[in-house]
């Protein structure tokens, strides 16, 4: 009851907003370059044509608006489905990022001291880890009762460009490192989406989803851009 009750005051905030954040992610779309690829050449065969700097550019470009929608979207799944006495993250989201068997660095000296080889690297895991986490993210919230439109495209626009991203991150790793991706041991997936049926827990999966999400699509923004920092300007990458 608290949950629909905080549904609908949200709806009616949302239709004020939704019709401005249509128009954002639309005007995304139009300033973005459309795929991080090599003017539709493949992976295999010919080298890319595209120069690294502008290869780095467009990788550069899709995380910082992957971070920043990612953060919206979390904000705006507060707003609508979280109640304000439990918006807290360590019941609904700090205690629900599963701990990782890679571990990347966390402060600007360890991020510093990391090579260009381990950057590209560390992004292609945090990438591949995301794709069936916001696949299945997808589906969940396509089941809720009158899910507002404008959240469901926001999660389907995070899975899309984040796909993109990897394939851009696969050919900065041929052009820059002279070599193939590395062969990720992903654990199994072991989705809950049929096993929870009841609305606050997957309301509760969903939110930690976003939430975590957000998190590493700040490490993505952060490795790149000191990556690019690294392949065009040497002398003053220390403020990442």
């Amino acid at each position: 009851m608290i949950l629909m009750i905080f549904f609908s005051l949200s709806l009616i905030c949302c239709e004020v907003r939704q019709v401005c954040v249509g128009i954002l992610l639309c005007s995304l779309q139009a300033t973005i370059v459309p795929a991080l690829d090599c003017s539709g050449q493949g992976l295999e065969g010919a080298s890319c044509t595209i120069s690294v700097e502008k290869l780095l550019d467009r990788a550069v470009q899709h995380a910082v608006l992957i971070y920043r929608i990612s953060e919206e979207s979390k904000m705006m799944f507060e707003e609508m489905f979280i109640p304000l006495s439990v918006m807290n993250p360590h019941v609904y989201g700090g205690t629900l990022c599963a701990p990782r068997t890679v571990a990347f660095p966390a402060t600007k000296s360890e991020i510093q001291q990391i090579s260009d080889k381990w950057l590209l690297h560390s992004v292609l895991i945090l990438i591949q880890s995301w794709i069936d986490p916001l696949a299945d993210l997808q589906v969940s919230m396509e089941s809720y009762d009158n899910a507002p439109s404008v959240l469901l495209n926001r999660t389907k626009w995070l899975y899309t460009k984040l796909m993109s991203l990897e394939q851009g991150v696969l050919i900065l790793i041929k052009q820059i490192l002279g070599e193939g991706g590395l062969l990720l041991d992903i654990p199994e997936k072991t989705s809950d989406l049929l096993d929870s049926p009841d609305i606050f827990e997957s309301v509760r999966r969903d939110y930690s989803v976003l939430y975590c999400f957000r998190k590493d699509a700040h490490k993505m923004e952060t490795f790149l851009k000191l990556l690019k920092c690294r392949q065009t300007d040497k002398q003053n990458c220390s403020v990442f």
